[in-house]
């Protein structure tokens, strides 16, 4: 069995498309990643901000696993960790397979809960033409498959470091699967 880890921690001030390298991240209740563009408790991707900017911030930490840049890489992208927005770049979990309102436990301290799929914006295919068609595929019976991470709230804050085990307490059943956030 392998253990679930943060392989690395990112974070951009600005709403740059591509986030920073950090050592750590501190992440606040309630809030998201400290000092990030997405921390608040209202939406703050700024479409979602257009249409009503008193809904709650669904999208506080962002995470994708790394193992997505091992796929785009073996099709010739050269997007790596980082560039494409998230937080944190996971290793040993399938983060997509998760049901809706599972938490993950990072550390001694944090705990995120899921709220549902990254919606990979145009600006991802500027990035490298072809990459918007890497990250949403169609799976046999033709329904959308969105790849490009997932979003979630911040339970429990405090640290987070490249190194962190991650533990997932699933939601109780029914399991609701993941939308779009």
């Amino acid at each position: 069995m392998t253990t679930a880890v943060v392989a690395a921690v990112w974070s951009s001030a600005t709403h740059s498309f591509s986030k920073f390298a950090r050592d750590e991240l501190r992440v606040v209740t309630g809030q998201g990643v400290e000092g990030d563009a997405h921390c608040g408790v209202t939406v703050k991707h700024r479409s979602r901000v257009a249409v009503d900017p008193s809904q709650p911030n669904l999208r506080q930490v962002h995470l994708i696993q790394g193992e997505l840049f091992d796929e785009l890489a073996a099709r010739g992208f050269g997007v790596q960790p980082g560039q494409m927005g998230e937080n944190l770049t996971t290793r040993g979990i399938d983060l997509l397979a998760l049901p809706r309102d599972t938490e993950l436990r990072i550390g001694a301290e944090v705990v995120l809960r899921v709220t549902g799929l990254r919606n990979p914006c145009p600006q991802i295919e500027n990035f490298e033409a072809g990459l918007l068609k890497a990250v949403v595929d169609r799976d046999a019976d033709g329904e959308i498959v969105r790849k490009a991470g997932v979003m979630s709230v911040v339970l429990a804050g405090g640290v987070v470091k490249p190194g962190d085990v991650i533990a997932v307490r699933l939601p109780p059943a029914p399991h609701a699967r993941l939308e779009r956030v």
